[in-house]
C-alpha cells in the first residue's frame, strides 16, 4: 500500500480509530469499563444526546445550526408530563383532565416541540436570518414558554404506562436505546436513499447551485429544522418518562452536547459533509470520554474542559481537511 493511500484511509477512518483507541485505553486503565453493565449504562446515558446529534447533524450538513434543542426538550417534557399525570395524584396540573391515551399525549408533546422547529425553518428560509440568531431566539422563547406553562414547578407522578417508555426494556436492551437505533437507521436511509437527503447535501455544499438545479431551498430548510426539533422532542419525552417528572429546566446545555457529537463525528460546519456512521462515532466518543472519566473518579468539571478541547480540535481538524480539499 502506498503512503498516499495509507494516509487516505487514515484520514477517512480517523474518527473510528480515535474511538477504538479510547476504548482500549480506558479498558486497560479500569477493567470495569468494558463490562456489559457499564456499556449499557453508557448507551442509556448518551441516547438522548444522540437523538439531538442526529437532528442537528442535518442542520450542520445544510450549513446551519440549531441552538434551540435543549429548550425544545423542556417544552416536550412539560407538555407530555402535564397530560399524562397519574389520576390518583391529588395535585395534578389539570385536575379535571379526562384519561387520554399515552399516544395522544406523546403526539401533542411532539407537536409542541416541532412548532419551534417550524418557526426556525420559516425564519431561516424566508427572512434569511442567520440560523445562529434565529435558533438563539427560539431557544430563549421555548425555555420561557416551558417555565410559563409550569410556573417553574416540576410535574411529578406520571402514569406507569407512560413511564415504561423510558424505563422499560425489550429483552435486555432499554427502550430508549432502541429508539436511538431506530432514528440512526432512519437518518441513514434519509441521507443516502432519498431525494430529501440529497437536497440537504446540495444545499450545504452550494445553495446557489442547488437553487439553479431546481431544488426548493426554502421548503427543504423548513423540513430540516422541523426534523431537528422533532428529535429533540422525542428526547424530551423519553427523558421525562425515564425520570418520572416533567421539568421546565430540563435539557439545559444539551444542545451543545448534540452539536459537539455531530461535529466530532465529521459533520462539517462548512456544509455538505456528514455521515450517519460518523455521527454515531461522535456520540460514542463523547459518551466513552464522559463514562470513562466518571468510572475513573475524575471531576465532572474536568469532563467539561476535555469536551471543550475535543470540540475545538474537531473543528480545527475539519478546517484543515477542507483546506486540503
Amino acid at each position: 500500500m502506498s503512503k498516499r493511500s495509507f494516509g487516505y484511509y487514515i484520514d477517512k477512518y480517523s474518527i473510528y480509530l480515535v474511538l477504538l483507541v479510547l476504548v482500549v485505553f480506558l479498558s486497560i486503565l479500569t477493567p470495569s469499563f468494558l463490562t456489559a453493565t457499564n456499556m449499557m449504562n453508557l448507551f442509556m446515558a448518551e441516547s438522548a444526546r444522540g437523538l439531538l446529534a442526529i437532528g442537528v447533524a442535518f442542520c450542520i450538513i445544510a450549513k446551519g445550526i440549531d441552538l434551540s434543542l435543549g429548550s425544545v426538550i423542556a417544552v416536550a417534557s412539560v407538555v407530555s408530563a402535564s397530560l399524562l399525570q397519574d389520576p390518583s395524584y391529588g395535585s395534578r396540573m389539570f385536575p379535571n383532565l379526562p384519561h387520554i391515551p399515552v399516544v395522544i399525549g406523546i403526539l401533542l408533546a411532539l407537536m409542541a416541540g416541532m412548532l419551534f422547529g417550524l418557526i426556525n425553518g420559516l425564519l431561516i428560509a424566508y427572512t434569511k436570518i442567520p440560523p445562529f440568531i434565529a435558533t438563539l431566539g427560539t431557544m430563549t422563547a421555548a425555555r420561557g414558554a416551558a417555565l410559563l406553562y409550569t410556573n417553574a414547578y416540576p410535574i411529578p407522578e406520571l402514569r406507569p404506562d407512560f413511564k415504561i417508555l423510558g424505563q422499560g426494556k425489550i429483552g435486555f436492551v432499554p427502550n430508549i436505546v432502541l429508539v436511538l437505533v431506530f432514528f440512526l437507521a432512519l437518518a441513514w436511509v434519509t441521507l443516502n436513499k432519498t431525494r430529501f437527503g440529497k437536497n440537504i447535501y446540495a444545499i450545504g455544499g452550494n445553495d446557489v447551485a442547488a437553487k439553479v438545479a431546481g431544488i426548493k431551498i426554502e421548503k427543504n430548510l423548513v423540513m430540516i429544522y422541523v426534523w431537528s426539533s422533532m428529535l429533540a422532542a422525542v428526547a424530551g419525552i423519553l427523558i421525562t418518562a425515564r425520570s418520572g417528572s416533567g421539568i421546565a429546566s430540563l435539557g439545559t446545555g444539551y444542545e451543545l452536547d448534540g452539536i459537539a457529537a455531530a461535529t466530532v463525528g465529521g459533520c462539517s460546519h462548512n456544509g455538505g459533509v456528514g455521515k450517519v456512521g460518523g455521527i454515531l462515532a461522535g456520540i460514542l466518543i463523547l459518551g466513552v470520554i464522559n463514562n470513562g472519566l466518571l468510572v475513573l473518579g475524575i471531576s465532572p468539571y474536568i469532563q467539561q474542559i476535555v469536551k471543550g478541547i475535543i470540540i475545538v480540535g474537531a473543528v480545527v481538524f475539519d478546517m484543515r481537511k477542507a483546506n486540503r480539499r
